[in-house]
């Protein structure tokens, strides 16, 4: 994916989800959003870090050590991790899914990236 920007319909996709999870009233919310806008990312390295920052801020504000500690790491491999296309398809970028899992794609998700690669 090196050099390939992100196509129109996941950046809208990933956008939205983003936004949504800055407006989510309640922390469940937030974190069902950036797991989505986490999978869509994984191909793109900056968008992928993005997320991970994200990700970062929303443990700290819950004051969840070990979720703030996990997202340290990703937001360090994230990027070359896309660059070099290794990353866990379908992983929703959570400690809890573990770092190299990969997971199954949500439908809508799958279909959109599939009609973009």
């Amino acid at each position: 994916m090196i050099g390939r920007p992100m196509p129109a319909p996941v950046r809208t996709a990933y956008r939205f989800e983003m936004r949504a999870a800055r407006a989510a009233t309640d922390d469940m919310a937030r974190w069902r959003h950036l797991e989505r806008a986490h999978i869509l990312s994984q191909p793109w390295p900056w968008p992928h870090t993005a997320n991970h920052v994200a990700m970062f801020a929303l443990a700290v504000r819950q004051r969840d050590r070990r979720e703030a500690i996990g997202q340290v790491v990703r937001i360090i491999v994230a990027a070359p991790g896309s660059a070099l296309g290794r990353y866990p398809e379908g992983n929703t970028g959570r400690v809890h899914a573990g770092l190299t899992k990969p997971m199954p794609l949500p439908d809508d998700l799958a279909v959109l990236l599939q009609a973009t690669s």
